[in-house]
């Protein structure tokens, strides 16, 4: 007979929420995992006040709700930033809108379990529930490993659980430990450590309480006395202010004498305890059998072979994201030309029409144009990250990186920002180090875009001569246009240089993060997996950068639009609409005529004539009226009002307009100095008309405008300036703060123009 006063009890329990944290070292697969628990549905953001992703799976189990929270990997529980001081803090309860744990799923790799289970050791100091996930089994099988999982959980008092997480094996095995754990329960902590460091931990905590109303968890306590120069002790001190440092060295010092010594024994403790915890547990060859990824390593990671081999494949990804993404981005842009077309089809030219076509779509425009890119850049990124060769392009490219105080992960976010610094930016998030993905960050958009190339190649074709310095026959090789083209491409990257030691020698002052990874065995990427990835990047970057790209966009519509009166401008589109029709009727008719009616030709040649004639007309005064309205649009305004702080650089009122308007997108400017100049704005940075007059313009007193001094100028500065509302708003996006992409705009903005007033100076002086 069933006891029903316990019905209502089970429901309760079965019905209550749960909180379970996600941990493990980098390369366990823990990404794989959690994509397969939470089955792709998670909400991805940022932790409030830090870089750190957040990313938390809401999902269901036999009734039980359950949100899955993903913590970085990391290799210990010893924060040396407050980067990572929030997985502690999450751990702990500590973080603000994050409830604590009922459960920690600590994931370790079956073929190096010894190594990682440091990790678990911590965790377990914590006196939540803990799984321990063995995952990859399979690879510790291919290696000769056997682990007693039942006899490792009976040792630990803890649920252990064999998973092959790319295969999707064990999965259930762990939904069903977890929803085993009963929520709110705790385990005693070990006692691993000499009684002379719990001693000193109580001295410590009499000290904390005196000063505090809240008491420390004894978890932060025994790090404040483990970590020399952490986050943890720099924090309570900050906090106390009771000369926390002093008692802390006379702690250690005591600890030293009493053969505890300080941050040295909590690795003999540890790796003593997990040694003396496998032992009848594990069973390993004594010598090591040759995998197919130690063949395979011998190859790739060889000073020579490995590195020749990395920037072939790094050759083949940039030119993909840069080729593939074109016919992509193509569509994006005629698409959104075809809706403008509708739109115009609809509403009569007008304050609406105008928002809709030359705000809105745009605005949609400009953010999803950049969306091929990153996802194609994504693709290569999630495949060589679950293939197991991202850990050695880092591992390649470590030395040279060191170099600018950077580490080898910082190479591919720098590489992708030579196709566009909006992925790239979004790449520095496999970088852990907080003080290298902030200078990562910062110095990405130095990288010279694909967006800056128009403006190269308009103002190299208006000025540049085209001397031949080296050709074979009839084979042209060495041009002084194609030198100054690489040098502008390249400029970026060299001040990168100096700049990224400053920051890390000035800003972010201490010694490169030393560069421990582990390097997992290769295997064939996991199609959900990859696709997961991708979709989470590209929504992240849709729903998150995307409303502040567009927000910009509209503000710079608005600049450019008011206080004008377009009347005119707008009676002039609807006689050009009517002509247009008019001239695509008579050019049918007269298709027409010359297969049925050839008496007919000369009239309706006639007519077509005086059709164009008239178009052209109005096309003229709509140019030179948009011009005007641009002239004393907010925008213009702002254009004369800056003149005088760029008439140092060589630049009339009219560059300074095209350099504002271009801050949703570089390559505005083209567009935005066609409509200054009366041409329109579908000109392109070839286009013949543009050329001759940007070369014919002139300063009031008849001196011409642009030179080649001028024109160096301008590509100098589109070169270091951070002249791209997308970057900034995806650099708001990462570091969750507006402070770091203000830090961006104002350092490079400083070295453009710099770098311009030189260029101009100098050029001027020489010719």
């Amino acid at each position: 007979m069933t006891n029903t006063s316990t019905v209502p009890k089970q429901q309760a329990v079965q019905q209550q929420k749960m909180t379970i944290a996600i941990i493990g070292n980098p390369n366990t697969g823990k990404s794989t995992l959690f994509n397969l628990l939470s089955g792709g549905h998670a909400h991805i953001g940022n932790f409030p006040g830090v870089t750190v992703e957040k990313k938390v799976g809401s999902v269901n189990w036999d009734g039980r709700p359950i949100d899955l929270i993903d913590l970085p990997g990391t290799y210990s529980l010893a924060p040396r930033s407050i980067d990572e001081m929030l997985a502690v803090d999450v751990l702990l309860g500590r973080q603000k809108g994050v409830p604590r744990p009922d459960a920690i799923i600590c994931i370790a790799d079956a073929s190096n379990l010894e190594r990682n289970l440091y990790l678990f050791s911590q965790v377990l100091d914590l006196s939540t529930p803990v799984v321990l996930v063995l995952n990859m089994c399979d690879m510790a099988r291919s290696r000769g490993i056997e682990i007693d999982a039942t006899a490792l959980s009976e040792k630990l008092g803890q649920p252990v659980v064999c998973t092959e997480a790319h295969r999707g094996k064990g999965i259930q095995d762990l939904k069903a430990a977890i929803l085993n754990i009963d929520p709110g329960s705790r385990h005693e902590v070990q006692q691993l450590f000499p009684d002379s460091f719990y001693a000193e931990r109580s001295q410590l905590r009499e000290k904390l309480e005196s000063n505090q109303d809240e008491s420390p968890p004894d978890f932060l306590i025994d790090r404040l006395l483990l970590d020399v120069g952490g986050y943890v002790e720099s924090y309570f001190e900050h906090q106390t202010h009771i000369g926390l440092i002093d008692h802390l060295h006379e702690a250690r010092a005591r600890l030293k004498e009493a053969g505890c010594a300080v941050p040295a024994t909590e690795a003999r403790v540890r790796y003593g305890w997990t040694r003396e915890l496998l032992k009848g547990v594990l069973q390993q060859p004594e010598v090591q059998q040759e995998t197919t990824s130690d063949k395979i390593d011998r190859w790739l990671t060889h000073p020579a072979f490995g590195f020749s081999f990395f920037f072939v494949l790094m050759f083949f990804v940039f030119q993909s994201v840069f080729t593939w993404a074109g016919p992509a981005m193509d569509l994006i842009d005629g698409g959104g030309g075809a809706v403008a077309g509708v739109v115009e089809s609809m509403i009569a030219p007008g304050p609406l029409r105008s928002l809709l076509v030359d705000g809105v779509i745009a605005g949609v425009g400009g953010v999803l144009i950049f969306l091929p890119q990153i996802v194609i850049l994504y693709f290569f990124i999630a495949v060589l990250e679950d293939s197991g060769y991202m850990a050695r392009a880092a591992f390649i490219m470590d030395r040279l990186m060191r170099s600018l105080g950077l580490s080898g992960k910082s190479f591919i976010p720098l590489m992708s920002s030579y196709a566009c610094a909006v992925p790239g930016i979004m790449a520095t998030r496999v970088i852990e180090n907080r003080h290298e993905r902030l200078t990562t960050i910062l110095v990405a958009p130095l990288m010279s875009c694909s967006a800056r190339w128009p403006v190269y190649v308009l103002f190299i074709a208006a000025f540049i001569p085209n001397v031949v310095y080296f050709s074979i026959g009839s084979v042209t090789l060495v041009t002084l246009p194609g030198i100054v083209l690489f040098a502008m491409s390249t400029i970026g990257a060299v001040v990168a240089i100096p700049v990224a030691w400053f920051l890390k020698r000035v800003c972010f002052k201490g010694d490169v993060a030393p560069f421990v990874m582990e390097l997992p065995g290769y295997k064939w990427p996991s199609p959900r997996n990859v696709i997961y990835r991708v979709y989470s990047r590209g929504k992240s970057f849709v729903v998150k950068a995307g409303t502040l790209i567009f927000a910009t966009s509209i503000l710079v519509w608005a600049a450019g639009y008011f206080p004008g009166n377009h009347s005119e401008q707008f009676t002039l589109q609807e006689q050009i609409e009517t002509v247009d029709a008019s001239v695509e009727h008579a050019e049918t008719q007269l298709e027409v005529a010359r297969l049925e009616t050839p008496e007919n030709v000369e009239s309706l040649e006639i007519q077509l004539t005086n059709l164009e004639a008239t178009q052209s007309l109005l096309y003229e005064r709509q140019n030179h009226v948009s011009s005007q309205l641009i002239e004393n649009s907010y925008l213009g305004q702002a254009g004369h009002l800056i003149e005088p702080v760029v008439k140092p650089l060589g630049w009339d009122w009219k560059i300074g307009v095209g350099v504002i308007a271009s801050f949703p997108a570089r390559e505005v400017i083209i567009s935005t100095l066609g409509t200054i100049y009366s041409l329109g704005g579908d000109v392109g940075e070839d286009d013949e008309g543009l050329i001759g007059s940007i070369r014919a313009a002139t300063w009031p007193d008849g001196q011409k405008v642009f030179n080649i001094p001028v024109a160096i100028s301008i590509m100098v500065f589109f070169a270091l300036c951070a002249q791209c509302a997308a970057t900034l708003m995806v650099m708001r996006r990462e570091t969750n703060s507006w402070f770091w992409p203000v830090v961006s705009f104002t350092y490079m903005t400083t070295l453009a123009y710099l770098g311009a007033l030189v260029s101009y100076q100098v050029g001027m002086l020489l010719i």
